[in-house]
């Protein structure tokens, strides 16, 4: 977040109508053309034919959905037989896609928003605002226009009778290219005090906006006589509203939560209790929500539910439902993925290794202090109508301050340290759905800094390594060699006591995840022990194409092949281990 990825909101009704109108999918190949195909994409409810070519790139059916005319699409998001078409190299007939199929696209429009602001006086500003930009933004655009409304805290805003709130999205706002906004300006009065022999006496100086002299403001002054003390009253705390709930799902009893996962929870639920709805994020492929603070001035956390994740039963981006339990990247599950953020969060150790799970310390790549909780809240995507016994269970992450994601900036410009902790992360977890959208870039409060901060862990520790994706392997960094204490602590790993660590918190790993960490974490120590870089380790877990296996997928194939049905797993493991030294002395000669 930038509550970081792929932003997927689903186009607008008019522009959809567009693309039926001017038919822009299918002016490119050749109906005539024996590999020519029709195939149909979904999107906003609506079917859109298109003809591609079964030898045609996954990138180029991309390319032309993004220069089609009527939307302007970034970063599209194409699923068929709930696979995500992800590796644009491979070609349409890699993924099996033939004539008549339909595909899936998520996406988003175009990312700005025109918008009309109108003072009680019929003065009208234009902006262009992006989406994903709140009413906060707009106040401060407002502000610059100086005259009478530069200062954010004296301006209402207002669209279709409806006061807006600060954290409220464009996107949710404007429905349309001609929205307006109304614009009031409530001058904050001036308090005054003065001595009066004993007392003193207290005047109020308001702005008449309405009346001026020479273009100059008046004042009216208020006597309101003898302050009492006793009058003055404070902002009492709103009491727990029944249909608001949040608290954490601990498993283990034992377990004591930090005190920044505290902390967290409880700024979370004092936004909700302040009156403040958790805000649909428009990125990602499934329901996250940003959970505002108290004062509703910023994000607290970042609340993602199990029911509405990829392919999940309530996903609200439209996603078909998972047919036999699979998630959107082999080897994952729908519903497992909020066990997964989680996960990531307790095995990124500090520095100094595992410690107790009281722990403050931050972990070694940077994964934002994470927890399950169960929430409560009308705002969730509640398709059957929202009921008080509607409460979800989900991963809660703490936002993060940041100033975008990787994918927004050059890469050259990060420090390698800090590619390398999350080139760590990835390769140890097997991480699949790595991309520059979901790393966040920070700063450093003290030595101010670049940190890069990874989010989005739903598609880790998957079963097995087909669909392992590191978009860090294209940068310069990945080439280079690990620091010594990079080093030192990828040699304190231990997979056995990983795994007890995530038992212990609840999660029983699948045994084909459990071996997916044991053989991850192998090949980490074993490469970095041989001086190899995290590209040479992490070209060796990702696939070149979509029907060519990796190298540590041909590991384990050999491995199963060479080992006697019923072997232990240590048996098993021992083998992979000897097949693995033999293919990295390769390597290294």
């Amino acid at each position: 977040m930038s509550v970081s990825g792929l932003v997927l909101s689903p186009i607008r009704d008019e522009s959809i109508d567009s693309v039926h109108s001017l038919g822009n999918f299918n002016t490119h190949p050749d109906p005539s053309s024996n590999e020519s195909i029709l195939v149909y994409l979904t999107v906003g409810g609506s079917s859109i034919p298109m003809r591609v070519f079964e030898s045609e790139s996954i990138s180029s059916v991309k390319l032309r959905i993004q220069s089609c005319k009527g939307f302007v699409v970034k970063k599209p998001k194409l699923v068929f037989s709930g696979r995500e078409l992800a590796r644009n190299d491979s070609l349409v007939r890699d993924y099996g896609v033939s004539d008549g199929n339909v595909l899936h696209l998520v996406l988003r429009t175009s990312d700005v928003q025109a918008i009309s602001v109108r003072t009680t006086c019929g003065k009208e500003y234009e902006f262009q605002v992006e989406k994903k930009k709140n009413v906060g933004y707009v106040k401060q655009q407002i502000a610059k226009k100086g005259e009478v409304f530069d200062d954010v805290k004296e301006q209402e805003l207002i669209c279709d009778g409806q006061k807006l709130n600060d954290q409220w999205l464009i996107d949710d706002i404007c429905k349309k290219n001609d929205a307006i906004i109304h614009l009031l300006v409530r001058k904050l009065a001036k308090v005054r005090a003065r001595p009066v022999e004993k007392n003193f006496e207290i005047s109020i100086v308001a702005l008449n906006l309405n009346e001026r002299r020479n273009g100059e403001e008046e004042e009216e002054e208020v006597v309101v006589g003898e302050a009492q003390p006793e009058e003055v009253q404070g902002v009492g705390r709103k009491l727990p509203d029944s249909d608001i709930l949040l608290e954490p799902v601990v498993v283990n009893p034992k377990i004591k939560l930090p005190s920044v996962v505290r902390a967290m929870i409880d700024s979370t639920l004092d936004g909700l209790e302040g009156g403040n709805k958790p805000i649909r994020s428009s990125e990602g492929s499934g329901g996250a929500y940003l959970m505002p603070d108290v004062l509703g001035d910023g994000y607290v956390s970042v609340f993602k539910p199990i029911d509405e994740e990829p392919m999940a039963v309530n996903n609200p981006r439209g996603l078909p439902v998972s047919s036999d339990g699979e998630g959107l990247k082999r080897g994952t599950r729908v519903g497992e993925g909020a066990f997964r953020e989680v996960a990531a969060y307790v095995l990124d150790h500090p520095i100094s290794g595992p410690q107790p799970f009281c722990t403050d310390k931050i972990g070694f790549s940077g994964v934002p202090p994470t927890i399950l909780a169960k929430c409560l809240h009308e705002s969730f995507y509640h398709p059957e109508g929202f009921e008080k016994s509607n409460a979800k269970i989900g991963s809660l992450q703490m936002f993060m301050k940041n100033y975008g994601s990787c994918e927004d900036m050059g890469t050259q410009s990060f420090p390698v340290e800090e590619v390398h902790k999350i080139a760590v992360l990835d390769m140890r977890l097997a991480n699949a759905d790595r991309h520059a959208g979901n790393i966040l870039i920070s700063k450093d409060g003290e030595s101010g800094k670049t940190v890069l901060i990874p989010i989005d862990h739903g598609y880790c520790l998957p079963e097995h390594f087909e669909d392992c994706t590191f978009d860090w392997l294209y940068w310069p960094q990945s080439r280079q060699p690990f620091s010594s204490e990079t080093m030192n602590f990828i040699n304190s790993l231990d997979a056995e006591e990983d795994i007890s660590i995530l038992k212990y918190h609840g999660w029983d790993l699948p045994l084909e995840a459990a071996r997916t960490l044991r053989i991850s974490t192998m090949l980490l120590k074993k490469g970095a022990e041989r001086g190899f870089t995290p590209f040479t380790i992490g070209s060796m877990m990702c696939r070149e194409t979509i029907n060519r296996e990796s190298i540590i997928e041909e590991i384990v194939r050999e491995a199963k092949d060479s080992v006697l049905p019923g072997s232990s797993e240590t048996t098993f493991l021992e083998t992979v281990s000897e097949i693995m030294d033999h293919r990295l002395n390769k390597l290294t000669r």
